[in-house]
């Protein structure tokens, strides 16, 4: 028997996982930079929002592609930043939706 067929066959059946598993990664890391992305633009959404800006204007001065939902209760305000992400690795959209929606939100008191 030929040890470079042998090596073929090993590879053939290995290339699959390794590819599911880096592709994996690298769909964990896109996940976890947007979300480290939008935690860091909340701040500049409440600081905007204070200053009087609305939700549209707030958008395009932080030039994110994300959506920003305002909701002002009686004695605090919520902000909700949204956006999807596009799963690239086959069989991982059946753990997270495809897109995945990364959302973070925070709350202001209404002094």
């Amino acid at each position: 028997m030929s040890r470079k067929g042998q090596a073929l066959v090993e590879f053939i059946i290995i290339l699959p996982i390794f590819l599911i598993l880096v592709l994996g990664v690298i769909d964990m890391g896109k996940i976890l930079y947007n979300k480290t992305m939008l935690e860091g633009a909340m701040s500049e959404v409440v600081s905007m929002y204070e200053a009087g800006d609305s939700s549209s204007e707030i958008l395009d001065k932080l030039d994110i592609a994300a959506s920003l939902d305002i909701k002002a209760e009686d004695n605090y305000t919520i902000f909700y930043l949204v956006k999807d992400v596009d799963i690239i690795t086959p069989g991982l959209n059946l753990i997270f939706d495809n897109p995945y929606e990364i959302s973070v939100s925070r709350s202001i008191s209404n002094e």
